[in-house]
């Protein structure tokens, strides 16, 4: 039987035809003026969304006789081909998988991640409509079941070890929870120590979630899609240093390279838990815990500064602007200064059920 598209394959199938003609043009000989492919957009700032694609703004195009862009050209009609064909098959493949199709050819992996982002924002759907997935590394515990797209039943716990991210977040089904809350954890090693204390059965029910550091599409999509099933207050807990704001933002803003998905990837209702540069203050945490800002340190929280969503969020910009004035930032792991245990016991659960968040 033939596979007849629907849903997300059908978008892609629509926008693909939207863009046939041009895409055409680049196999035929001679003619005239060399095509060129679409990759990104300006974004703007919605403060119900995040960073989205704005409309018909395009900021850069691949040209298919330029001797500098002509390979790139050629990797994303290859790309795109074998995009086609999982569609039309109703098949699914990762990014490594691709990859691996002609590692030689796309010579890294993030080659083929940058192209694959291209043509989602050139036909302008979501990835998940390419049939290409992620490999997640996201890991996810607490008060949560599910069914994955297979039938398979996931019943995430509280124990020392957590459950991995799903590959297909929207393959899952029939979620169930009772937690009151969901946090996000910067750090992998973080969010260990957090189920080696207990901290999730003692707060139970509650949902923890961490992408390891920037996190990936997968980790994204899972965390948007518990707020938009469940609306669950989300905390954020990072390092009180720029790059724990960045990831932060990724969470709660987007990125302006995931910018035309920004409807199913961002969260503007997540707060920021900690730690923050004026805990470091509050708790009296000594100068010999913390750590010098470095000068990229201070170009990427300058950089955090310029951005629209910062003027909604004038308390964000008060700590900010209070870690550039001391000039010294803080990892999470600094509250052990005042016990091995301090945050699961006293930080977290304080700042939880008094409202320390901003």
């Amino acid at each position: 039987m033939a596979f007849v598209p629907t849903g997300p394959e059908a978008s892609f199938f629509d926008a693909l035809d939207r863009h046939r003609a041009s895409l055409l043009a680049v196999v035929k000989q001679g003619t005239g003026k060399a095509p060129a492919g679409v990759t990104r957009v300006v974004s703007r700032f919605e403060d119900s969304v995040g960073l989205q694609m704005i409309p018909q703004c395009i900021t850069r195009k691949i040209k298919s006789d330029s001797p500098k862009s002509v390979k790139k050209f050629a990797l994303i009609l290859k790309i795109l081909s074998m995009i086609y064909k999982l569609v039309q098959s109703n098949t699914y493949a990762t990014k490594r998988d691709i990859y691996y199709t002609d590692s030689q050819l796309f010579g890294n992996q993030a080659a083929v991640d940058n192209i694959i982002d291209d043509i989602s924002c050139m036909l302008k759907v979501p990835r998940r409509s390419l049939h290409v997935l992620s490999t997640s590394k996201g890991l996810i515990a607490g008060n949560l079941r599910y069914m994955e797209e297979d039938g398979t039943r996931v019943q995430c716990t509280c124990s020392a070890t957590a459950t991995a991210v799903p590959s297909n977040i929207q393959g899952i089904r029939n979620l169930i929870t009772d937690a009151k809350f969901l946090l996000i954890v910067e750090k992998d090693a973080t969010f260990q120590r957090l189920l080696d204390d207990n901290f999730c059965s003692r707060m139970s029910p509650c949902i923890m979630v961490t992408g390891k550091g920037i996190p990936d599409l997968n980790t994204r999509l899972l965390v948007k899609k518990l707020w938009d099933t469940f609306h669950l207050p989300v905390f954020t807990l990072v390092d009180a240093d720029p790059h724990g704001i960045e990831i932060m933002c990724i969470y709660k803003y987007g990125s302006m390279s995931m910018s035309f998905e920004a409807h199913s990837l961002t969260v503007p209702a997540i707060r920021w838990l900690g730690l923050l540069p004026s805990d470091i203050k509050r708790l009296n945490i000594p100068k010999g815990s913390l750590i010098p800002l470095t000068k990229h340190d201070h170009m990427k929280l300058d950089s955090i500064l310029r951005r629209p969503y910062i003027s909604c969020q004038p308390f964000w910009r008060k700590e900010m602007e209070m870690m550039a004035d001391s000039k010294m930032k803080a990892e999470i792991q600094a509250l052990t200064f005042l016990s091995s245990d301090y945050l699961s016991r006293v930080y977290l659960p304080n700042k939880l059920r008094f409202g320390g968040w901003i």
